[in-house]
């Protein structure tokens, strides 16, 4: 079961990708700081899912052609 989408063009990016993955990670220190056990592991846990299937497995999907524009004329 994929919980992400990564058929979804926001996550071309690699950029993205890696913030997203940055963003789980630097909240997972936090908790972790703060001495949240069961923060830090349940936002630790997304981390690592999200660097697996964001990073690792990812395979961006083909790029739809666009079709051309059909102008109407109207006078």
């Amino acid at each position: 079961m994929l919980l992400i989408d990564t058929n979804h063009p926001m996550y071309r990016p690699l950029w993205v990708r890696l913030l997203i993955v940055g963003v789980c990670a630097g909240w997972a220190v936090l908790e972790f700081v703060n001495n949240e056990p069961f923060w830090m592991t349940v936002v630790g846990g997304i981390a690592l899912y999200a660097a697996y299937v964001l990073l690792f497995t990812f395979k961006p999907a083909e790029p739809k052609p666009e079709e051309p524009a059909v102008r109407s004329e109207q006078d």
